[in-house]
């Protein structure tokens, strides 16, 4: 039989000697545990004489106790320790100044966006807004998107659940829906520009599902391709800060624009670094092209009498290549420690006078 006696001795002794909850933890196993020692006491009652249990069943569930309650005072004195340690380590001297506030900046999209109003409202442009949630008319039959157009597709667009009647809201897909508003709402002569959230269902390094487009129309009599040519080359020399650029027209389609273009502009990539207004390389930068007869006839307007130019071009996009982001997801993560690295001073506001950037 085991000497009682000297095994609450030794481990008592163990219990004290524990250095940390780790330690204390590990003899609670090899005393207590399914295979302690304690345990196996426990487990010996079975194979005595009733006699025997009597006698000896007391000091084993004595001993039990005894170490159990030793254990949870041990583990309560280590607890405490570490904890006033911790709150030592943390401790704050008050009087000590405190610490700077982190301060606030402007997100590159919106000083993009300000940078390209404050161009355009230079050239004589207003800026017009619409709703963020439209219908299928303004969105894309006002639009001479033809009925089973890809783009009126579930995988293109966010669709709202029907209406009794059976029509479908949806997040707009463009801002040209504000262009629609506009020239239902007032006579020509316009020039306007639409900033603004847009939706689509895309997601990669350089698309996300809510993004920013900046769109602008021009309805006037006897406009031509020349008046869209010199309004993108001037807006993109100014805003990319160099003397000129030279672009490239491509035809392209869109329902909305008759004919219709992709405008690439001329660029330097060398060197890791890219650089608008020099080089020999091309860069795709937005799409553009006379406004299409059948969306001026669906605003009210006499196509025979006035024409016009659209424009439209991705705001996030312009600011990556602009201030050299690399992944255009990042813009939308909310990490401050990106935004006080790209951010910019909110006493900094863009204008002609003063500089953009």
């Amino acid at each position: 039989m085991t000497d009682l006696t000297a095994l609450e001795a030794d481990l008592i002794g163990q219990i004290d000697a524990a250095a940390d909850v780790a330690a204390l933890e590990a003899i609670r196993v090899a005393a207590l545990g399914k295979s302690g020692s304690i345990s196996g006491l426990l487990k010996s009652l079975g194979g005595m004489s009733p006699d025997e249990r009597r006698e000896v069943g007391p000091k084993i569930n004595g001993l039990r106790d005894a170490v159990a309650a030793a254990i949870a005072a041990r583990k309560t004195t280590l607890e405490d320790a570490e904890l006033d340690k911790k709150l030592a380590a943390e401790a704050l001297d008050l009087s000590l100044p405190a610490v700077p506030r982190r301060k606030g900046s402007v997100h590159p999209t919106m000083q993009t966006m300000d940078e390209m109003v404050a161009i355009f409202a230079d050239m004589g442009f207003a800026v017009a807004e619409g709703p963020d949630i439209e219908d299928d008319f303004h969105n894309f039959t006002a639009l001479n998107f033809p009925e089973k157009h890809p783009a009126r597709e579930m995988h293109d667009t966010f669709f709202f659940n029907r209406k009794e009647d059976g029509e479908r809201m949806l997040l707009r897909t463009h801002t040209s829906p504000v262009q629609v508003r506009t020239m239902m709402s007032q006579q020509p002569p316009i020039r306007i520009i639409a900033p603004g959230r847009t939706y689509r269902c895309d997601s990669d390094a350089t698309h996300t599902p809510m993004f920013h487009q900046v769109e602008g129309l021009v309805i006037d009599k006897a406009i031509h391709m020349g008046h869209l040519k010199w309004t993108l080359e001037t807006f993109l020399a100014r805003f990319f800060e160099t003397d000129s650029v030279t672009t490239r027209f491509r035809p392209h389609h869109f329902p909305f624009t008759e004919p219709s273009a992709e405008t690439d502009v001329q660029c330097d990539r060398s060197g890791g670094e890219l650089k608008i207004g020099q080089g020999s390389d091309w860069l795709e930068i937005l799409g553009c092209g006379m406004v299409h007869p059948n969306v001026l006839r669906a605003c009210g307007i006499d196509p025979t009498v006035y024409q016009g130019f659209a424009f439209g071009m991705g705001v996030d996009r312009l600011a990556m290549l602009k201030y050299g982001m690399p992944d255009l997801r990042d813009m939308f993560a909310g990490d401050t420690r990106w935004l006080s690295h790209y951010g910019f001073s909110a006493f900094a506001a863009p204008s002609q006078a003063a500089g953009l950037s």
